[in-house]
């Protein structure tokens, strides 16, 4: 399977209006870790943008969990960018 980095920002004040979707964000990027799909996923220590590393069979796997999870159907998550990568080492 390929690898997909992900970059994305974050809403302006974040950390207040996350708040209400954050558990179901957390649920669901739980289901995704445990089914493999998902290796890594955060923010920056500014909580301006988000990282993350999918392994999947395609990029349109992992732009529709991206589209389906909360924080990017509430506006938390404002913009996005996944690129397949190659991992060296």
């Amino acid at each position: 399977m390929a690898k997909y980095v992900l970059w994305g920002t974050y809403c302006e004040n974040v950390l207040e209006k996350r708040a209400p979707f954050r558990e179901a964000h957390l649920a669901g990027l739980t289901q995704q870790k445990e089914s493999g799909v998902l290796v890594t996923l955060g923010p920056t220590k500014d909580s301006e943008r988000v990282f993350g590393i999918y392994e999947a069979e395609d990029e349109a796997t992992v732009r529709g969990l991206v589209e389906g999870d909360p924080y990017w159907k509430n506006g938390i998550w404002t913009s996005y960018e996944i690129r397949e990568w190659i991992q060296a080492f």
